[in-house]
């Protein structure tokens, strides 16, 4: 009885140090990919254009094994709501955080205070700040300029070839680092490359789609001889888009937008607009994390990216490089 009992006494001690190496070896290991997590804070959730840039981040994660929480306000007026997202973030301790300022002057100092305690990777748009330790978006300013030109190509071939008259420029929101930037491109290549064009109007909106429908209404009645319009994003481009619609000036007053969706894609294939300035919000997301994780083991990084703008028109919708940007995998 004295033998077995000590067999058994030995197998326990056995077991106990077998387990105690285990344990040994798991809390040496070190620390993996999935283990990392990096939040990604857009402008508004609910918008296709943000889901597209979630949708890159979500594949990133995917790809290089990263926690990706999906962050951000239900509207781009939301600018108090995505400061608190930003801090709560923050307070969670991650590898890394990549934003998409709503406000550039606003979340200046919000991302000052986040980047004393960890990485913070810019996306789209600008803010106050000095502190990105990699910013990556579209060259606003060229985009507003390749607007202007893609606006001039269009009020030309509605005229015979005469690039003149009178055009407006619509802005989602005022204060928006990404909106001014186009602005500011598009009216310098106005007055550079196009003297025969005349900005008459040049108005904010409140970030609602209604009320693009009713500035560009005012406008077109105001104005019966307006040329054609610049709409800086998305959700202006869709009210201005109703308002063409509704008042039968497709083809007549031209309209760029910026971005794109299933309802602007339908009013490029009606002449409705006469193009999109295409960003790629998918390869934002995707850099943004990828450069973030980077960012977070301490290699060195870009300090700005170039993400890269396009006109898409009815005649080249169809390439598949465009194709691609319009119809991104969600």
């Amino acid at each position: 009885m004295k033998f077995v009992t000590s067999i058994l006494n030995r197998r326990a001690v056995m077991a106990l140090a077998a387990a105690s190496m285990l344990a040994g070896v798991m809390h040496s290991a070190p620390v993996s990919a999935a283990d990392v997590t990096i939040p990604i804070i857009v402008k508004d959730t609910t918008s296709f254009y943000w889901q597209i840039v979630l949708a890159g981040a979500r594949k990133a994660g995917k790809d290089l094994g990263v926690n990706v929480p999906e962050l951000g306000a239900q509207a781009e007026t939301d600018v108090n709501g995505q400061i608190s997202i930003l801090e709560n973030a923050v307070a969670g301790s991650p590898a890394a955080v990549v934003i998409a300022p709503t406000e550039a002057k606003a979340l200046g100092k919000p991302i000052d205070e986040a980047a004393s305690k960890v990485k913070i990777i810019g996306i789209d748009s600008s803010a106050d700040s000095k502190a990105f330790t990699s910013f990556l978006t579209t060259d606003n300013v060229q985009g507003g300029r390749v607007a202007a030109d893609g606006l001039a190509a269009a009020i030309g071939a509605a005229n015979g070839g005469k690039v003149e008259g009178k055009v407006a420029l619509i802005t989602a929101l005022p204060g928006a680092g990404s909106l001014e930037q186009r602005a500011q491109g598009f009216k310098e290549q106005l007055k550079a490359k196009y003297p025969g064009l005349e900005l008459v109007a040049d108005k904010y909106a409140d970030g609602q789609a209604t009320t693009g429908l009713n500035i560009a209404t005012d406008l077109i009645t105001a104005n019966p001889d307006l040329k054609g319009i610049f709409a800086s994003n998305l959700i202006m481009a869709q009210g201005v888009g109703q308002a063409i619609a509704e008042n039968n000036l497709a083809g007549k007053v031209g309209l760029i937008g910026f971005d794109s969706d299933e309802k602007l894609i339908k009013f490029l294939n009606d002449g409705v607009i006469s193009g999109l300035v295409v960003q790629d919000p998918y390869r934002m997301g995707y850099d943004g994390i990828k450069t973030a994780l980077a960012a977070s083991k301490g290699e060195k990084v870009e300090a700005n990216v170039d993400t890269g703008a396009n006109l898409v028109t009815k005649a080249n919708m169809k390439d598949p490089k465009i194709d691609a940007l319009l119809n991104p995998k969600l």
